[in-house]
């Protein structure tokens, strides 16, 4: 069993950035970030494979976000700059543990989930 632990949430204003952080209790093959909005579906952002040699956003946040991880913390990053109101939503960090092939942007693709964390872009 993996946990996950996401930081870095909170509210900034249109234009600003903020940086997510989530750590895992385990190692992990592939860790994405998805995001659900008030009355809306989780929806994928970004994903990235162990090694780094795969990384997925969606059109939403190219350009605009930035996923990485340093594997030796087990931890993986979203950098959010240019934020839009529309970003607004509560981020939740995903873990597969096994090695896998695709593009992980699907929930299905996922084994652990972590809690959340509130970002909240202000116009």
């Amino acid at each position: 069993q993996v946990q996950l632990v996401e930081s870095g949430g909170g509210l900034v204003q249109a234009g600003g950035s903020l940086s997510l952080s989530c750590a895992a209790s385990g190692r992990t093959y592939a860790m994405g970030w998805f995001r659900q909005a008030p009355g809306k579906e989780r929806e994928f952002v970004a994903a990235i494979n162990w090694p780094g040699t795969i990384r997925n956003y969606a059109d939403s946040v190219k350009g605009r976000f930035t996923i990485s991880r340093d594997n030796t913390k087990n931890t993986v990053y979203l950098q959010m700059n240019s934020l839009k109101p529309e970003d607004t939503a509560v981020y939740y960090c995903a873990a597969k543990a096994t090695v896998s092939f695709g593009t992980f942007a699907l929930l299905s693709d996922y084994d652990y989930w972590g809690q959340g964390t509130q970002v909240t872009v202000s116009s």
